[in-house]
């Protein structure tokens, strides 16, 4: 289940976009604790997250040495939800002008994928 949806331009960082994203969290879900995210989101944005929002935000690193696929906790949850949406082919290519449009229509197909779970 999303939580939040938020799509910003290709020329701004994942990391920079985290931003966009939790601090619309923050209002809408004040009491979350913990954050797991990819290791690419390591660094500054691990404090900011604390101080903004006084959460913690843990990264899945790969093992280092390890060599080949690696299944890493908690990862999957976020490569299944893609596969998820990959399902829609409104959401197989760009082609919305907003990105206003692009979140609701992402929002609209886990609207769906939920009702189907809850209906079986």
């Amino acid at each position: 289940m999303l939580l939040m949806v938020v799509v910003h331009p290709a020329n701004i960082q994942d990391r920079d976009g985290a931003k966009l994203v939790l601090a619309k969290a923050k209002r809408l879900y004040p009491m979350l604790q913990l954050i797991w995210a990819d290791g690419g989101y390591a660094g500054s944005l691990i404090v900011w997250v604390k101080l903004t929002c006084n959460w913690l935000l843990q990264t899945i690193l790969r093992p280092v040495g390890v060599q080949g696929f690696v299944l890493l906790p908690r990862r999957w949850v976020v490569e299944r939800t893609f596969a998820w949406l990959a399902n829609y082919r409104r959401l197989s290519k760009d082609y919305e002008y907003l990105p206003e449009v692009s979140e609701t229509m992402i929002t609209i197909a886990m609207i769906h994928v939920m009702a189907r779970r809850v209906l079986r």
